[in-house]
């Protein structure tokens, strides 16, 4: 029985001396996302470029999201449902400011293609992400 004491005695005594020197994490403060505009240039009628810029978007799908929610608030403001998605480039500034330069053809009807965008649909996404229309 003395053995089994002191065996619980020397497995507390390690579980102390374990987390003796641990020192609590500093809390992280996470940068908010900044959204820094959107560029857009009509290259025909049924054909728009986007160039969002923002710093910190936590990841790069994050500016690409930010053109795709300001192309679709463009899309319906121009009479049309549906957007193709052409091409995304995403980029980085100095001072840390990501870009993304996308393409997109607009459509009344739903477009042919895999990279269809319900502009509809994306807005009310957007809105529940809190990701500005412009």
């Amino acid at each position: 029985m003395a053995g089994a004491r002191a065996h619980i005695a020397l497995a507390a005594l390690g579980l102390g001396l374990g987390t003796a020197g641990c020192v609590p994490a500093e809390p992280t403060t996470a940068r908010a996302p900044a959204y820094l505009g959107v560029e857009t240039v009509v290259l025909d009628t049924d054909l728009v470029n986007m160039t969002a810029r923002m710093s910190d978007p936590g990841a790069p799908g994050a500016v690409e999201a930010y053109a795709r929610c300001a192309a679709a608030a463009f899309a319906l403001g121009q009479g049309f449902g549906f957007l193709r998605s052409v091409r995304t480039n995403i980029t980085t500034e100095r001072g840390g400011v990501w870009v993304a330069d996308a393409v997109y053809t607009l459509s009344p009807a739903l477009p042919a293609g895999v990279r269809q965008i319900d502009a509809e649909v994306v807005l009310a996404d957007c809105a529940g992400q809190y990701i500005p229309t412009v």
